[in-house]
């Protein structure tokens, strides 16, 4: 028996943090035990992680788990998107075909915005008091 081989990226957007796992199957998508569409409430959401895959053609080429925890559902997306384009990437590596399509559509570069701290003095990261004249 032949052992399937397994492509793993890690994927990582403003607090969230995806583990992707990809085989050869038929295009089922896992998030932490649960259906993507069961896992994710926007149909948004569903089509933002799915971007590599359609830009290369494997929509139905493999199968996906992800385990995703951190954020919510906009950065988690953001986090299994990286992922992906990750593990296409080891499957790929060789022959850079995915690499070129796959930069030029902005999949490769991890979004580095997250969340400002907050400062002394202030009610957020950068919203003031109400200033008061009396």
């Amino acid at each position: 028996m032949a052992k399937e081989r397994v492509f793993i990226g890690t994927g990582r957007r403003k607090s969230s943090v995806a583990r992707v796992s990809m085989t050869p199957g038929k295009g089922n998508i896992t998030v932490n035990g649960k259906d993507v569409k069961e896992f994710f409430p926007y149909e948004t959401n569903i089509m933002d992680l799915k971007q590599p895959l359609v830009a290369t053609n494997n929509e139905e080429t493999f199968d996906i788990v992800c385990k995703v925890n951190g954020g919510g559902y906009s950065g988690q997306a953001g986090a299994i998107r990286l992922g992906i384009t990750r593990a296409l990437l080891s499957y790929d590596e060789g022959n850079n075909e995915y690499r070129t399509v796959l930069k030029k559509a902005g999949f490769i570069t991890r979004d580095p915005r997250s969340k400002e701290r907050k400062k002394p003095g202030l009610k957020a990261a950068r919203r003031a008091p109400q200033f008061s004249k009396r």
